[in-house]
């Protein structure tokens, strides 16, 4: 891939691999890490990406297999969330306590509701992502935003 094939993909896709990679993770200096090799592997790849899908597509799908393996890391570095979500910015403060919430999912239900909610993937799609069957991804949607009711509304009357 040449230096001006490269650079667009790169602005274009640096955040949603960084974003897939955190939800993944749940650590900021991994995530940046994920992120560099990724991009690295899509400068080095010589393969033909069809369109602008594509390319995504090949960009998650390498996100997520880094992440599973930094996961299975015995070095791996852990990280308290509330020292990062603290510095994004929200909206409002709804839209913090969400994040907070879907960030304190497992990584099960946490990646389909990003993939679904965040980017915008069809349930086949995030399947597709992910290996694993469509019916499994509407079954892992369905009981993480049952776990996110919940916790959101012991939230609130905690208050």
């Amino acid at each position: 891939m040449t230096e001006q094939q490269f650079t667009p993909l790169a602005r274009r896709y640096m955040d949603t691999i960084f974003r897939l990679a955190f939800h993944y993770t749940r650590s900021q200096a991994e995530a940046d890490d994920i992120t560099q090799e990724v991009l690295i592997k899509l400068y080095r790849t010589d393969k033909a990406f069809e369109s602008e899908d594509h390319v995504k597509h090949w960009l998650l799908r390498v996100t997520i297999n880094a992440c599973k393996k930094a996961l299975l890391s015995p070095w791996r570095r852990t990280e308290p969330m509330e020292d990062h979500t603290a510095a994004l910015p929200f909206p409002s403060p709804e839209h913090s306590e969400l994040m907070d919430a879907v960030l304190a999912l497992p990584a099960r239900y946490r990646v389909p509701i990003y993939l679904h909610y965040y980017e915008g993937y069809s349930c086949d799609e995030v399947a597709a992502l992910l290996h694993i069957p469509g019916a499994t991804v509407r079954t892992r949607l369905r009981r993480a935003r049952a776990m996110l009711k919940s916790d959101l509304q012991e939230a609130e009357h905690d208050v």
